[in-house]
């Protein structure tokens, strides 16, 4: 791996999680959104990550390590797509005053959990800030290589 092939995983994943922070932020400020643009409630989104590059099957990689031979070097993640979340339910709510309320006095609010959300909020700046030491760490690395040839 090249030195300037792990800025670049780094970099992924600090690119990877932004966005998925900036999702996780829509998702809480629309938590109470009872109709969008088509109508409907808003849907919590989800962000879905996957590798760059050749995809190398697990058990390949696995089998090299073993023999002590590592081929394999990462090339860093990108976001593979941002989703609807389908799974989790609506919450409905009886508020008979309210405009979006239907014929029996309930309103369907958004799927978003502000826990959820904020337990995701952590661990993608988490997950952030270990890519962030991991670049600086690098650079440090990098720059010493660059002090020892200039002795």
């Amino acid at each position: 791996m090249s030195m300037f092939s792990a800025f670049n995983v780094n970099a992924s994943g600090m690119t990877a999680q932004r966005l998925r922070m900036d999702i996780i932020s829509e998702n809480v400020a629309n938590a109470q959104t009872t109709r969008t643009e088509d109508g409907t409630p808003y849907r919590r989104k989800v962000v879905t990550f996957a590798q760059k590059g050749s995809q190398t099957p697990f058990n390949k990689v696995l089998g090299h390590v073993t023999n002590g031979y590592n081929a394999y070097s990462g090339q860093g993640v990108k976001v593979d797509g941002i989703y609807e979340d389908t799974n989790s339910e609506m919450k409905m709510v009886y508020d008979p005053a309210h405009p979006d309320a239907d014929e029996n006095g309930y309103v369907t609010y958004p799927n978003v959990n502000i826990v959820t959300e904020m337990t995701n909020l952590i661990d993608a700046s988490r997950a952030y800030e270990a890519n962030s030491t991991a670049f600086t760490a690098s650079k440090a690395i990098a720059l010493q290589g660059l002090q020892i040839t200039q002795q």
